[in-house]
């Protein structure tokens, strides 16, 4: 089997969010393999610092930073056309920009419950269908959704961000029954606790603490999410369409009650 059919190189790549943590390191990984990385963040200058960092280094694809809010459809058409008119097109998709806070859900505001819906289910609405629409015009692509397993079984405090990740994922699999006709195929990374600078922060584990050799695990690194990334962005998973893969280490199971 051809190491080649698991290469992103000579694709044009757009990844939300990836001013720092899994985005970050989805478009360093990309673009180490030979893509055209699109990256964007609503603050220009925290993906200035990414996009520089990659044309700097020894890899060998190119970075365009370009600030965008996924959610102003406004400016997701600016990135979409800012996309094409540097790299003459889009093959993938990694809808990763997404947002959270802790909060039970009798005390989330309705702003704040509006806030993180439109951020993780309209800013991948707005993101996919734009730059679906060139996928879908040209040579067909992919789009990968970053949800979550909040978005699968729930998660305490976390109830709104559930269910927009729970759209994100019931989207993944509608859009790729709607798609597949067209080129496109789309699928969705359901990540569980990764050691991101917000993890670090909330929960004081270090990637650096983390061995990836090391199965008993329930905290990854951004680099086990890039992989996946890259494999669903790539020939390798040709025949896999609509499906949401789910990264979170050893699984939790209920013990046998005492008899």
């Amino acid at each position: 089997m051809s190491g080649d059919r698991f290469s992103v190189d000579g694709k044009t790549a757009i990844v939300t969010g990836a001013s720092s943590g899994i985005g970050r390191t989805i478009a360093e990984q990309f673009a180490a393999d030979g893509a055209a990385v699109v990256v964007c963040s609503r603050e220009q200058g925290n993906v200035d610092t990414v996009a520089e960092g990659i044309e700097a280094s020894d890899r060998d694809g190119r970075a365009l930073a370009v600030e965008c809010d996924v959610t102003d459809r406004e400016a997701v058409e600016a990135l979409v056309d800012a996309t094409v008119e540097e790299f003459g097109g889009v093959d993938v998709l990694v809808n990763n920009a997404g947002a959270s806070f802790m909060a039970p859900f009798e005390e989330i505001s309705a702003n704040g419950w509006e806030t993180i819906v439109d951020i993780n289910l309209h800013g991948t609405f707005h993101c996919t269908q734009v730059a679906g629409e060139r996928m879908r015009e040209g040579d067909g692509g992919a789009v990968i959704n970053v949800a979550s397993v909040a978005g699968q079984r729930g998660s305490p405090q976390m109830s709104h961000y559930g269910a927009a990740k729970a759209g994100v994922i019931n989207l993944s699999t509608t859009l790729a029954n709607e798609w597949a006709s067209e080129g496109v195929r789309v699928n969705c990374i359901a990540p569980g606790f990764v050691a991101t600078p917000g993890v670090e922060s909330q929960m004081g584990v270090s990637a650096d603490d983390l061995d990836r050799d090391d199965v008993e695990r329930r905290i990854g690194k951004t680099e086990e999410i890039a992989d996946l990334a890259q494999f669903l962005a790539s020939p390798a998973s040709s025949y896999v369409v609509g499906e949401t893969v789910t990264a979170a280490g050893v699984p939790r199971i209920d013990e046998s009650p005492e008899v």
